[in-house]
């Protein structure tokens, strides 16, 4: 039984507001997006302005007399906030609070309550509060009175007004705090780096445009058991797991973080120690919704996201997921790839040749090897085994006499004497 004070989650109402300049489409495609993000942050879209102009206007966004129509539009759909699709300087927002006097919000902001909501590790946790500080901290002039009325995103997550209304020295003093624990996070994860490498088992680094279907790749490679949802950014939180292929060699497979365009750099730099997964890999798997209109756009974010984080000269394997959603026919290529492939990870069509490409992959990066070794040396059979492709074994009175391909980067280790 509910009573006369039942406590009722306040729902946000948004206008979206976008800077149209030259190319229609792309700022429509961009809005959509921006739709997408706000409803992920927990708000309902009710309208949205585009203003086609040469470039967004320095003090308010806006033109005055679009302004005017945003503040009439925020009245008639009763509006409890703005959501810019571009990231807003502390005069941008001061400035458009004082002339639509609503609640200002950015991509930015909206894409960082998602990664707040998010995050479940403690390491998610970090790169969240420090890239959410990092952001706020220098806002914190501009804001400082809406932050006091209205909060600073959708919802109250994250860092939340009380941290950001204390002074810059201490936001600072949180700052380097967050940075010095994710430092001790990387030097972990060197750490499990380098046991990996000792392994001799190669690593492909699953990347793409966020809501792509990596996590549900991982899950139907791996049968791991990760969140899949089709949400934007549904996880955060980099997974490793380990692939057996038919051959009987096994590679490693890590998940990572979504991109999308116009990813704010604070993220970005936060995210580093996640990202840089994709750094070490040897493969790189890029996973591309093809049944999604943008797809060339999103491809084009991927690539150029990688080229940021100076990922390159890997071996490259586009998989062109959800191919059960595409008529029968339709052509898909990616001329910056290595290898393609096109499967649905949700009904498991074309994993087969997927692995078979992985296979592929793990072979032109073997050696052949002939050696005879010691019975002292039969551990290194089962090495051989799990990282290249054992042909032969034979037993001998001098020894194991095999025949095999194996890493190059395991070539040296196997004929050292221990």
């Amino acid at each position: 039984m509910t009573g006369p004070f039942e406590n009722k989650e306040i729902i946000e109402r948004v206008l979206l507001i976008g800077i149209g300049t030259g190319d229609g489409d792309d700022i429509e495609s961009s809005l959509s997006e921006l739709s997408q993000l706000v409803e992920t942050a927990g708000a309902v879209v009710v309208g949205r302005v585009v203003q086609n102009r040469e470039s967004v206007h320095p003090a308010t966004y806006l033109g005055k007399g679009k302004l005017e129509e945003v503040k009439w539009q925020i009245w008639e759909t009763e509006a409890t906030g703005v959501v810019c699709d571009d990231e807003l300087s502390p005069a941008q927002l001061k400035n458009m609070e004082k002339a639509l006097e609503t609640k200002i919000m950015d991509r930015t902001m909206v894409i960082l309550d998602i990664f707040a909501s998010r995050a479940d590790t403690k390491e998610g946790n970090i790169q969240v509060e420090l890239a959410q500080l990092k952001f706020r901290a220098v806002r914190l002039v501009g804001m400082r009175d809406s932050l006091s009325r209205l909060g600073g995103g959708i919802g109250t997550r994250g860092p939340g007004e009380t941290k950001l209304e204390t002074d810059r020295r201490l936001i600072h003093q949180r700052i380097g705090q967050l940075k010095a624990e994710l430092e001790d996070v990387k030097r972990h994860r060197q750490v499990s780096r380098q046991q990996r490498m000792r392994s001799g088992l190669l690593v492909a680094a699953i990347v793409g445009y966020t809501n792509a279907g990596k996590s549900t790749l991982l899950n139907a490679l791996t049968g791991a058991d990760i969140l899949a949802e089709d949400k934007l950014f549904a996880t955060l939180d980099p997974t490793t797991r380990n692939l057996k292929l038919p051959g009987g060699q096994q590679i490693l497979l890590t998940d990572t973080v979504g991109f999308i365009r116009k990813l704010p750099h604070h993220l970005i730099e936060a995210f580093k120690s996640t990202l840089e997964e994709a750094r070490y890999s040897d493969i790189i798997l890029h996973v591309v919704d093809s049944s999604d209109p943008w797809m060339e756009q999103h491809m084009y974010v991927v690539y150029d996201t990688l080229r940021q984080l100076k990922i390159q000269d890997k071996t490259m394997v586009t998989v062109f997921n959800k191919i059960d959603q595409l008529p029968e026919g339709t052509i898909l290529k990616d001329f910056a790839s290595d290898y393609q492939v096109k499967l649905s990870a949700r009904t498991g069509e074309g994993i087969g040749e997927l692995k078979d490409v992985l296979e592929a992959v793990l072979q032109s990066r073997r050696v052949y090897l002939e050696k005879v070794f010691s019975y002292k040396e039969a551990g290194k059979l089962q090495m051989i085994r799990k990282t290249g492709r054992l042909l032969s074994e034979e037993y001998t009175e001098a020894g194991i006499a095999v025949k095999a391909y194996v890493p190059a980067e395991m070539f040296g280790q196997l004929f050292e004497q221990r």
